[in-house]
């Protein structure tokens, strides 16, 4: 292991990292000082979206196994959810620290009446466990309700070409619009924009586009799945909708809609929670919670 071999070059280090991501690095039996495990997201379902049934089986499968494995090394995650599904599984020490953002908050919260049509933006890496389809086929729904809207889709990946096929089918007018990626600045341009963002996917560490969005000054409406369910407080923040179909978002969607009241209090709540999530708060909590283990490590 090419880890293995760079460690072992090295000074003696007082803790090494270990992050999971459906495999680990084994890290604890062969680092040689204290280790601990950074996981975002437990993957379980998401190994269905991108192999076949038996892989996908024994992915999932190894995945839970080598968590068992690790069950006495300390857990690092930022999602509740996480810290749930890993305690199940039968890990003893998840400490909770939440995720930071780079993007700052707007310093004030400006003017977007809800006037239509309805803006949607979904920002996301086009990947099968994603669900971008599903917000597609909510955008459709929404406007054969005759609820005026459009939809841009900010980032790339593998699922682009079918997405853009999916989108001329159902939506062709007005038209989705595809951004591919873009930089932090246009992307938090477009973020701004939105009157809201759309998060389908399968499952989440936690979602950190959804507090981007609240940044500048936009709620978001997503499925109500792991890590999702904690970036967006339902009926605060946001809309967490009752049910993983694109009918539920568009639902959420149209009668939103028409409660400009309801859009503004989600507006002004996600702004201020969007504050307390920028790197400037997160970072001095989670240097503290890391030094107490290099320092335990050397005692």
């Amino acid at each position: 292991m090419a880890a293995r071999r760079w460690a072992r070059q090295q000074p003696r280090f007082d803790l090494v990292i270990d992050q999971h991501h459906g495999l680990p690095w084994l890290a604890p039996w062969w680092c040689g000082t204290r280790c601990l495990a950074y996981i975002h997201e437990v993957l379980g379902p998401i190994w269905r979206s991108f192999y076949r049934p038996l892989t996908a089986t024994f992915g999932a499968w190894q995945e839970r196994r080598m968590l068992w494995l690790y069950r006495n090394v300390p857990f690092w995650t930022a999602s509740a959810s996480t810290k749930i599904l890993l305690e199940q599984i039968g890990v003893r020490r998840v400490h909770l620290i939440p995720y930071g953002v780079d993007t700052v908050a707007l310093p004030e919260l400006d003017a977007k009446p809800l006037t239509p049509p309805l803006r949607l933006v979904v920002v996301s890496r086009l990947a099968p466990n994603k669900r971008i389809d599903h917000a597609i086929r909510a955008y459709a729904l929404l406007r054969q309700r005759g609820v005026p809207a459009t939809l841009m889709v900010v980032g790339g990946g593998i699922a682009e070409g079918v997405l853009r096929q999916l989108a001329a089918e159902l939506a062709p007018d007005p038209p989705v619009v595809f951004t591919g990626p873009l930089s932090e600045a246009g992307k938090d341009a477009c973020l701004r924009e939105a009157h809201v963002l759309i998060h389908t996917s399968l499952r989440e560490g936690w979602g950190l586009n959804v507090i981007e969005a609240n940044a500048m000054g936009t709620p978001a409406v997503v499925y109500p799945v792991a890590g999702l369910i904690e970036s967006t407080l339902d009926d605060q923040t946001g809309i967490v909708v009752p049910a993983e179909t694109p009918d539920a978002v568009a639902d959420a969607l149209a009668k939103l809609a028409s409660d400009p009241d309801r859009y503004q209090r989600y507006r002004r709540a996600a702004w201020e929670r969007a504050r307390t999530f920028h790197w400037s708060q997160v970072l001095p909590v989670a240097c503290d919670f890391l030094e107490s283990q290099a320092q335990a490590a050397s005692s």
